[in-house]
């Protein structure tokens, strides 16, 4: 019976987290840089890209199922512009653009930091693609640091989905977050997110190991 990518993927950073975590009595779980990105209903990517246009995969994310996309939008905002910023795919229900505070400081929106998928009443903006422009209403957030964990590991060290939790970095500059939200799916692949701010005061880079303390 053929394997699938996602689960050799899996298989993989489970055997890893267990010798991390038998070196340091901890959970250790990879920490990965969520550079600025949006994600695209279809309506809003056929404005942008064209009809029936589909996404075009350039790298698989840590996530399975999830991928970078070769297509880049302008995202515009009161007063400012960032250009080439990347599409993740697939589609979503609700096209979300997701920033760090200092890319709000150059469009001028004032962006909460949420739970991906939490937009409402959330500032929106103009994004142009190739094809066209689609002005949002709302979807502009900071992405609240967060944590993807299997089913099987949040069991083990007694995590249930939704909690807040402490984390501590390694390196010259360590850090403790604190009130990183922990998600748990049977589909998930431990791995921990932060924003480009976080990463650069911590002096994060991505495949870096940081270990559950709370």
């Amino acid at each position: 019976m053929a394997i699938s990518k996602e689960l050799v993927k899996k298989i993989v950073y489970a055997a890893l987290s267990e010798l991390e975590k038998s070196e340091r009595g901890k959970l250790a779980i990879t920490v990965n840089v969520s550079a600025r990105h949006v994600h695209l209903s279809k309506e809003h990517l056929e404005i942008l890209f064209g009809k029936d246009y589909t996404l075009t995969p350039i790298r698989d994310l840590m996530q399975p199922g999830e991928f970078a996309a070769k297509e880049t939008v302008m995202v515009i905002g009161p007063k400012g512009v960032i250009q080439n910023v990347r599409v993740l795919g697939p589609v979503r229900k609700d096209t979300q653009v997701e920033i760090s505070k200092t890319d709000g400081y150059t469009l001028g929106i004032d962006a909460p930091v949420r739970e991906s998928g939490n937009i409402e009443g959330t500032p929106g903006c103009v994004l142009v693609g190739p094809m066209g422009a689609v002005r949002i209403e709302q979807g502009v957030i900071c992405a609240l640091r967060h944590i993807h964990m299997p089913e099987d590991v949040a069991k083990e060290w007694n995590i249930k989905n939704n909690q807040l939790v402490q984390v501590e970095t390694c390196g010259k500059r360590r850090v403790i977050f604190d009130k990183v939200l922990v998600r748990v799916s049977p589909n998930f692949v431990l791995e921990m997110h932060v924003d480009t701010d976080e990463a650069n005061a911590a002096g994060i880079k991505n495949g870096d190991k940081v270990f559950l303390i709370s």
